[in-house]
């Protein structure tokens, strides 16, 4: 597994399973198990997803399983907007560690800039906080254009470790990917596979022809060839294991080029700009 470094000098996986509506019973434990025994040590988390409760059961049963220590995990989780503003910060967070049954995060994230730019720049205070008082390993935001990132710079202290936003080969994002690259955050894509939209289009498969690879293990490769973090999400456990198979090859320039140019600019999730829960 490769690691990437963020800019305060921690470190996180480049891949890992993400649990975007995966439903809070035997079938988030069972894949965040089988992810953690088939070599994953990041796992993506949020409290809106509503299944914190049998994620956590499935890294700790992973943890016993796999004969790892809770550090070998990085673990992620994101604050929702009913918990936004400085003083509500915290008890979001408790909430995320007694749902996940943690001592601790690897990474906090505010899920959303939301509309109110003041309450924003009031919850990355809270979030500062939790960082200075040693709470939570590393923090960082999600959903965040360049004008919001900018403002957030320009008003508090401390700077982002990373920023997850949509990214795919049909919204590849460019000039925030550029704009990150020189602020020093890292990037990192949530739905890479655009809920297996993805998976069908022609270049994609002409590549996985090429490789000889899946067109899922194509498309988490050009996240991992573009320097991006990644966490594809799945509950089969084949897909788990197919997801993670990525690092014994490599994808050509013109291969890259070929999928780069599959952008159309388009989402499938919300205008962080618009979006306010």
């Amino acid at each position: 597994m490769q690691n990437i470094t963020f800019n305060n000098g921690n470190t996180m996986p480049q891949l890992g399973l993400g649990v975007f509506r995966v439903e809070n019973d035997d079938t988030a434990k069972n894949a965040v198990k089988h992810a953690i025994i088939n070599g994953y040590r990041s796992i993506d988390a949020a409290l809106v997803y509503a299944n914190e409760e049998m994620v956590g059961q499935g890294i700790q049963e992973g943890i016993a399983a796999a004969g790892i220590q809770r550090e070998d995990l990085f673990i992620t989780s994101k604050l929702w907007l009913n918990h936004y503003g400085k003083d509500n910060v915290q008890e979001g967070y408790e909430t995320s560690l007694s749902n996940l049954g943690l001592d601790y995060l690897d990474l906090y994230l505010i899920h959303w800039p939301g509309t109110n730019e003041s309450l924003m720049l009031e919850t990355w205070e809270g979030m500062e906080v939790l960082y200075n008082e040693g709470k939570v390993k590393n923090i960082g935001v999600s959903n965040f254009t360049i004008e919001q990132l900018e403002l957030l710079e320009a008003k508090t202290t401390i700077k982002p470790v990373i920023n997850q936003v949509e990214f795919h080969p049909y919204f590849t994002q460019e000039s925030l990917r550029n704009y990150l690259a020189s602020a020093s955050i890292q990037m990192e894509s949530w739905s890479p596979l655009m809920n297996a939209e993805i998976l069908t289009d022609e270049t994609i498969n002409a590549i996985a022809d090429e490789t000889g690879k899946s067109p899922a293990q194509i498309v988490i490769r050009w996240n991992i060839e573009h320097g991006v973090v990644t966490i594809p999400k799945s509950v089969t456990p084949h897909r788990i294991e197919e997801n993670i198979n990525v690092f014994d090859f490599s994808l050509t320039e013109a291969q890259i080029n070929r999928i780069d140019a599959l952008n159309q600019d388009k989402r499938i999730g919300p205008n962080p700009t618009e979006f306010n829960g």
